[in-house]
């Protein structure tokens, strides 16, 4: 009896990891299809426990062909979950060059902090200090509502450039800079409940940096709809696919200047649809090479993801990045201080079917958001 309970418990946790691995290469925005791409970490430590058992089994009852099947199963899953956790660590090539290696452009360089706030945090003098400390050149901030707006006045005695817009229930970003704004912008790609920030930054000895700050809505949120102002169901992938495809056509339009886009993705750095992004934009990740930087949820560490990021075309080098923990948000803070390198002047090259894809993702969020209407037209 013992002996079938634990065979049908291995079975079972090995076919069960098997499915929600491979679950996010089915083609649709449905929430509980994506949000298996968040967990990859999670789950490739998970296979420890069908390893143990089926190790005990076979132990205790000696190896059968059955327990090679089973073994070669989860070394499989492992490799896959692997294989898209592996390129954020030092095993992996970086792909943001570090600036040590041209010290020469050390003099031109900045930091950048960007913070989701959490809309219901209130420790507001605690999380303004700790921005102070960190001093960043350049400040996105979100989940901005009324009540963070009045309490982060203080900082236009430092940064005498802003733009954004300032709203309820996690959709307010605001922009700080001590660099001039020479074009600013309130974007909104797809809903017109999910402001983003377009921003021409005025670096001295550099000239324009195009700038984007985002942060779309998350897969399996209740939203609101416009016509009754009731709650939805929950929010599939769409919208948040569109809105990150859209700002990459952008970058793409535009190859020739330098480029940073940040925020809170709402999605992970390895999931096909960042990757799309990237390789449609032709920005690149500094976490690749590097680290994780898992920045979310902040109170629950076995359960991390990293779904806020900085993305900078080639014309930039990577000082120093890391994780700054913010009194009372369940996000941690990116901060990321950057050196001016030469531009290579490379255009994205993105492929004829990533462009197809992207193409479709931006159809399919602008239907999403009429059927909600949220729409931005």
């Amino acid at each position: 009896m013992a002996a079938t309970l634990l065979l049908w418990t291995t079975r079972f946790l090995t076919l069960l990891l098997m499915v929600v691995s491979v679950l996010p290469l089915i083609p649709s925005g449905e929430w509980w299809i994506r949000l298996w791409e968040f967990p990859r970490l999670q789950l490739a430590v998970a296979l420890v426990l069908p390893l143990g058992l089926l190790a005990i089994h076979a132990w205790r009852y000696r190896p059968r062909a059955e327990h090679g099947v089973l073994l070669v199963a989860l070394l499989g899953t492992g490799a896959w979950q692997l294989s898209h956790i592996l390129p954020f660590t030092s095993l992996w090539p970086e792909e943001v060059p570090a600036a040590e290696e041209e010290p020469d452009n050390a003099r031109s360089t900045f930091k950048m902090l960007t913070a989701n706030v959490t809309y219901n945090n209130d420790r507001y003098d605690e999380l303004l200090d700790r921005v102070r400390r960190e001093d960043p050149d350049i400040l996105l901030l979100i989940e901005v509502n009324r009540a963070w707006a009045e309490a982060l006045v203080p900082l236009d005695e430092h940064y005498p450039h802003r733009v954004g817009e300032v709203r309820g229930e996690g959709l307010g970003i605001v922009l700080w800079s001590r660099f001039p704004l020479l074009e600013q912008e309130v974007k909104h790609l797809v809903t017109d409940r999910r402001p983003s920030v377009f921003a021409t930054l005025e670096l001295p000895e550099v000239g324009p940096v195009r700038y984007v700050g985002i942060h779309p809505v998350p897969p399996g949120l209740r939203d609101r709809i416009a016509r009754n102002n009731k709650m939805s169901e929950r929010r599939d992938s769409r919208i948040r696919d569109a809105e990150l495809m859209l700002v990459a056509r952008h970058v793409e339009e535009d190859p020739d200047n330098r480029w940073i886009v940040t925020g809170d993705f709402n999605d992970v750095g390895w999931s096909d649809t960042t990757r799309l992004f990237s390789s449609l934009s032709g920005l690149k990740d500094p976490r690749r090479g590097r680290a994780l930087l898992n920045t979310f949820p902040v109170e629950k560490p076995l359960l991390r993801y990293p779904i806020d990021h900085l993305f900078v075309s080639d014309g930039f080098h990577l000082v120093d990045m890391g994780r700054v923990r913010l009194p009372g948000s369940d996000h941690f803070g990116i901060t990321a201080e950057l050196s001016v390198a030469q531009k290579d002047r490379e255009k994205p090259d993105a492929s004829a079917e990533e462009q197809q894809e992207a193409s479709e993702m931006i159809e399919e969020g602008d239907e999403d958001a009429d059927e909600h209407g949220v729409s931005s037209d």
